[in-house]
């Protein structure tokens, strides 16, 4: 069952943004969205909050400066996700064009697992670095960071997720750290080190680094900043889409790094086009694609790469890599329904699937594909180390999957071995000889957490859209906004008449619809059973290119019997 809304408009901002020369349709769309004033949606670089209330970043900022002068050798240590490998590429480029002498690892997932653990510690002191900087990790490695101390190696831990208990000894930057008082707790990992980056050029401006050389520009680094950002999933408050806006004017302009131009074009996407979407759902995943089948050295080198004929060769065998990930995910999925068709899934408030012939890089999309589609918090698990397996999760709103998995880890001791992540996403590892255990431990917790409304799939829309309304020209303006996580794509729902539909692709319906007189082209995908000739559907505008010509298309995300 689904539940449709409408988005509630407070009056008194809509009419403000109005008269402060916001179209009324935008006036409406942000008002839903808390915006109060048309300075939130100005996204100059001037608009950035300043580095300064960051906890510990003048402190590293001075460190990493001393360590420049003193020509001392850093090696940063990456995560291996979208995030973790822009992340490490701007601190790589921008260390080095600050002066430092850099260099990185990132952990092979089925090796070593995540983070900076003993066992990478034990491979970066081959290295010989002086400091250890990591991105996008280190907040929970205690042991990691205890290793390394142990050898003379002093960290850096630059990260923003969630801490634990206890914190490493290290100096950290992390916006959610006990005490630090950064207004925004969204940065991605890539954006608490574009911050370090900015407060550590402070430092060597103060200093008098730049007397006898130009400063380095770091929007040049926006761009993966904006890429790393959008993939994380992180909320794009203000803050973060200031960093995302100004790194896809960056990529619309051609002035990206080429590894990301080669992902465009490998993709099938138009940069000079590029929007949050092509970041989130073509350039991401084959970013990605490194880190879950093999080693995001390759992901990183390409967003490293100096030349366009070195980054495509590294982004057609990134998208190889992607299309073997999609290959491997559509089996898993297949198998996990074939399970899942023996139970009955409205009955149960969680699905936690495991088989020991599944790939671990790829359980958290497969846990996504099965939240979506049975809106249920879901975790997939395939083979870890030997006599354990490696779960992924992936939840729906009103459950706090971290806080849920904490839950079941203090009521059940030893239960889980350990766990780490978000709201809505989360890691864990779970000896495999207790599997059914957890299924029925998480399945006790969601139901003291979980009610009937939360697990009724509900779609938030903004409501019809008028004739005048449903035009190419409001497609177009809404492509150039950022929108995704917590600050949600617009939807519309009205009734159509179907005038004409056909199947396209031997899987999806190509609709012409009509209202108030428009008429427009519509594609359903995944359908291939015809429509009644009347509907209400939610769904999306979008700016359709074809052959040189630009035409209103509608994605149809959801439809039903009007009335």
């Amino acid at each position: 069952m689904t539940r449709i809304v409408t988005r509630q408009v407070p009056a008194d901002p809509a009419r403000q943004l109005h008269q402060q020369g916001i179209a009324p349709l935008m006036a409406r769309l942000y008002a839903a969205r808390g915006i109060a004033d048309a300075a939130e949606v100005d996204y100059g670089l001037k608009g950035l909050l300043p580095y300064h209330s960051l906890k510990n970043i003048q402190p590293m900022a001075a460190r990493l400066a001393d360590a420049i002068a003193a020509r001392q050798r850093l090696l940063v240590v990456a995560d291996y996700d979208a995030d973790g490998a822009t992340a490490c590429a701007v601190a790589v480029k921008g260390l080095a064009a600050l002066g430092a002498v850099i260099d990185f690892i990132v952990p092979n997932r089925f090796e070593y697992g995540y983070g900076l653990t003993p066992e990478i510690v034990e491979l970066a002191a081959q290295s010989q670095p002086d400091i250890i900087v990591t991105v996008d990790n280190g907040i929970a490695s205690v042991a990691g960071v205890e290793a390394a101390n142990a050898r003379g190696i002093e960290v850096l831990v630059t990260d923003h997720h969630l801490p634990g208990d206890t914190l490493p000894a290290a100096l950290i930057v992390n916006p959610n750290q006990p005490g630090c008082e950064f207004p925004s707790k969204n940065l991605a990992g890539v954006g608490v080190m574009f911050y370090v980056l900015m407060a550590l050029r402070a430092e060597l401006r103060a200093r008098g680094a730049f007397q006898q050389q130009p400063e380095p520009n770091l929007g040049e680094l926006l761009d993966l900043v904006a890429l790393g950002t959008v993939a994380d999933v992180v909320k794009l408050d203000r803050n973060n889409r200031i960093l995302v806006d100004n790194g896809l004017r960056r990529m619309r302009a051609g002035r990206m790094a080429p590894g990301i131009a080669a992902l465009f074009r490998v993709a099938g996407r138009a940069a000079h086009k590029a929007n949050a979407f092509d970041l989130g759902f073509t350039v991401g995943p084959r970013l990605n694609a490194a880190g879950r089948l093999d080693d995001m050295s390759l992901g990183i080198a390409c967003l490293l790469a100096g030349d366009e004929t070195q980054a495509l060769t590294l982004a057609q065998e990134l998208d190889k890599l992607n299309r073997e990930r999609r290959s491997i995910e559509h089996g898993m999925q297949d198998e996990a329904l074939a399970v899942l068709s023996g139970i009955d899934a409205e009955q149960r408030y969680t699905l936690s699937l495991y088989r020991d012939d599944w790939h671990q890089g790829v359980v958290g999309i497969v846990a996504s594909r099965l939240k979506e589609k049975y809106h249920r918090p879901a975790i997939v698990f395939a083979p870890g180390d030997e006599g354990e397996i490696k779960g992924s999760g992936r939840s729906i709103p009103g459950f706090h999957l971290r806080d849920a998995l904490d839950l079941v880890y203090k009521r059940h001791p030893q239960l889980i071995l350990k766990f780490g992540g978000h709201a809505m996403a989360a890691g864990l590892t779970i000896a495999e000889a207790r599997f059914d255990e957890f299924v029925a431990a998480f399945e006790e917790v969601a139901r003291q957490l979980l009610d009937s409304n939360t697990l009724t799939r509900t779609l938030e829309t903004d409501g019809p859209l008028s004739g005048r309304e449903l035009s190419l020209a409001v497609a177009e303006t809404l492509a150039t906004e950022v929108w995704g996580q917590g600050f949600a794509a617009p939807t519309f729902h009205d009734d159509f008449h179907i005038v004409s539909q056909r199947v396209v692709g031997d899987k999806h319906l190509k609709l012409r619809l009509e209202k108030d007189g428009v008429q427009c082209d519509g594609m359903l995908f995944n359908q291939v059973e015809w429509l009644p000739q009347t509907i209400n559907a939610v769904y999306q505008l979008a700016a359709n290119e074809w052959q040189g010509r630009k035409e209103l298309q509608i994605y149809i995300q959801h439809w039903r019997q009007p009335g």
